[in-house]
């Protein structure tokens, strides 16, 4: 049991009563902050951006198939790498069954700088059907501060530009970790949201499991250490 305490039924009730009022306080905070969320403005994309896809050459509407809404994750695969991140792998490991996203408008892709000969060997690898694009040669990843080279775009993070993020301890170059969603209208693609770092946390289910657990989720730290590719344990 290590250091669990261990207690009577009526004093493990009280706590856990105790606990319930702070969780439906998150919860309530929660469900504010997700309206906030929706109720941002958009931004309507100008520029046009190509990408590599199975099918060939496609452009950012075309990631939609046809549904109103996109989520895109920025998944970490510099060109110059033989394989994708294992902390982005973890978070596409945890993704669940794409219809119940498809039932709501909805379509989720996978977009990184790496080639697409690269990509799809290693989608085979982990046995994922997602839809993955390449970003290679455009200014996507750029644009949305996921790939960080100053020689290319001002360094910008998390809404940090590069004097704040050398303060704070930041990443200031490479490939970096993001979501983006989108909303087309008749055509038109317009930005609506991106979040970046741990901001994506609550997407990683088998996380949200183990903090139900005594031992609660790993931290980002601790988790460099011992995660792999889930082929790879």
């Amino acid at each position: 049991m290590g250091d669990v305490q261990v207690a009577s039924r009526e004093d493990w009730l009280t706590a856990r009563k105790q606990l319930l009022a702070g969780e439906e306080e998150a919860a309530r905070r929660l469900a504010e902050l997700a309206a906030q969320r929706r109720a941002l403005p958009v931004v309507k994309l100008e520029k046009e951006y190509v990408f590599d896809g199975p099918e060939g050459k496609v452009e950012l509407l075309d990631l939609f198939a046809g549904r109103r809404q996109l989520i895109v994750y920025h998944f970490m695969f510099d060109p110059a790498w033989e394989q994708g991140c294992k902390f982005c792998s973890y978070l596409v490991d945890n993704i669940g069954h794409l219809s119940h996203l498809y039932a709501r408008d909805t379509t989720l892709a996978l977009v990184s700088r790496a080639p697409l000969a690269k990509i799809e060997s290693f989608k085979a690898r982990m046995g994922w059907s997602l839809p993955w694009y390449s970003s290679y040669g455009s200014d996507f990843n750029y644009d949305f501060h996921v790939t960080l080279d100053e020689a290319v775009a001002p360094v910008e993070y998390n809404y940090r530009d590069k004097a704040t993020l050398e303060r704070t301890g930041g990443q200031t170059r490479g490939e970096a970790g993001g979501l983006s969603v989108f909303v087309q209208d008749g055509g038109a693609v317009h930005h609506t949201y991106s979040t970046y770092g741990e901001g994506a946390a609550l997407l990683h289910g088998i996380d949200n499991y183990l903090e139900l657990t005594p031992q609660g989720r790993p931290l980002i730290q601790d988790k460099a250490g011992w995660l792999r590719h889930h082929d790879r344990y």
